[in-house]
């Protein structure tokens, strides 16, 4: 099968080649001289999905392609573009599938428009303008590029700012917008690909996702040492997740009656009911993003630290977390919330973004993981346990949980999968303090 295609910035034929095999299919771009532009092995593996209603976005490896049909039914073109090692999703409405380019302005005003994030980041640089004045900074994953002006703001002499995504050309918009292009060199291409043209400083980074390392870009940050030069400093430098249990019973029942719709036995004259107890495991399997009232937890938090100067890329692979809880009060365990500081340690100062419950709300919020059975446990009882983050394909964290009452011996556990996690609105919680003060009225 044959289809006619154009280059969307060469008005140059293409021939999109689908040729299908005994065990696998193959496809192949050739342009005007029948020469392979690309080629890859249709997989089950592939990461794909429909974006709108006349594209569809396939990642393969290191390389996303968007085909963009002009019409349902017409020829289409192919935009051809690198994406991030470790992309990230589009918003927390759109499938897990799809794929945030950065060149998408609206996300990178969302980021820029959090103010607990920017203006921390600029702080924690303007503070400690010593370890910037007369240095030469390597921003990782820059985006807009925002920090690279900081570290510009802080007296750096020179940046290199390092973007795989489609976003670098308007990072480089920007750096020559603002008269900076003899201080701000954008290096296009994965940070494992690129080449610095020299030995750095410091390197400047925003490698957060939920629970700290969602998203995998904390291993990029962490590559991008073989460019720091000895007693060089990483902003952020380290950085710390907390656990602990929480007992909340109507998040509980609330997260188990999401799939009542699978207990219908007429659906559409349809019996839906033996696909319940599926629907349960699916849905008990997502984190759920969300905040809450610290008077949920039942216990101090424990917490996994991490030197981002000293960590390998590998340690993040698989890390697991020992714990062992005194319970303040009793009640039911329903589950483990977490969420994490990170540290920008200047020579001048050291600022901590924070992401606790007791802290003012970020874009991160913080995430809770439900027990597939809750565990009853006393004043003074102890829950004992491991988390276990192993790294997966999809760009994230597979969440084996293990815990143990330990006078009672009960046991409950979960596996969860953080890309796939559950956006819980915080407007549910200030729906039901409306709710509740004018029932006491």
């Amino acid at each position: 099968q044959q289809i006619s295609v154009c280059r969307q910035r060469a008005e140059q034929e293409l021939t999109l080649l689908l040729t299908t095999g005994l065990e696998a299919q193959q496809l192949t771009v050739q342009d005007g001289n029948r020469a392979s532009v690309f080629q890859f092995t249709v997989s089950k593996e592939m990461d794909c999905c429909q974006v709108g209603g006349q594209s569809f976005l396939v990642s393969v490896g290191k390389m996303s392609l968007l085909l963009q049909f002009k019409s349902p039914t017409g020829s289409f073109s192919i935009c051809q573009t690198p994406s991030r090692r470790h992309p990230t999703m589009l918003t927390e409405n759109m499938p897990t599938q799809c794929y945030q380019f950065h060149s998408c302005l609206s996300q990178q005003q969302n980021l820029l428009q959090d103010y607990m994030r920017t203006a921390t980041y600029q702080r924690a640089m303007l503070v400690n303008e010593t370890d910037f004045r007369d240095k030469v900074v390597l921003d990782v994953c820059c985006g807009s590029g925002i920090l690279s002006y900081f570290a510009i703001q802080a007296g750096a002499t020179r940046v290199y700012a390092v973007e795989s995504s489609p976003m670098a050309k308007y990072t480089q918009i920007m750096v020559q917008s603002n008269s900076l292009s003899e201080r701000i060199r954008v290096l296009e291409g994965e940070v494992e690909e690129v080449s610095c043209p020299d030995m750095v400083d410091v390197i400047v980074s925003e490698p957060i996702g939920y629970m700290l390392l969602n998203e995998r870009l904390m291993e990029s940050f962490l590559h991008a040492r073989k460019w720091l030069k000895p007693n060089g400093l990483m902003f952020p430098s380290c950085g710390d997740i907390h656990l602990a249990p929480f007992s909340d019973e109507q998040l509980y029942f609330e997260h188990y009656a999401r799939a009542t719709f699978w207990q219908q036995r007429s659906f559409y004259g349809v019996n839906l009911s033996a696909l319940h107890g599926a629907a349960v495991d699916e849905f008990f399997r997502q984190p759920i993003v969300d905040t809450f009232d610290v008077q949920i937890l039942m216990a101090r938090s424990v917490k996994h630290c991490i030197n981002f100067k000293e960590a390998k890329e590998e340690d993040l692979h698989r890390m697991e977390i020992p714990f062992v809880f005194t319970l303040l009060q009793s009640g039911l365990v329903h589950g483990l919330a977490f969420w994490f500081d990170v540290a920008y340690l200047g020579s001048t100062s050291a600022v901590w973004l924070s992401t606790a419950p007791t802290e003012p709300l970020t874009r991160w919020y913080q995430v809770r993981c439900l027990l597939q059975t809750p565990l009853f446990a006393k004043l003074g009882q102890t829950l004992s346990g491991t988390v276990l983050l192993a790294a997966n394909s999809r760009q994230s964290y597979d969440i084996h949980i293990t815990a143990t009452v330990d006078q009672s011996g009960f046991r409950s556990g979960n596996i969860l999968d953080l890309k796939d996690p559950f956006f819980r609105s915080p407007l549910i919680h200030t729906l039901h303090f409306i709710i509740e003060y004018f029932m006491t009225k």
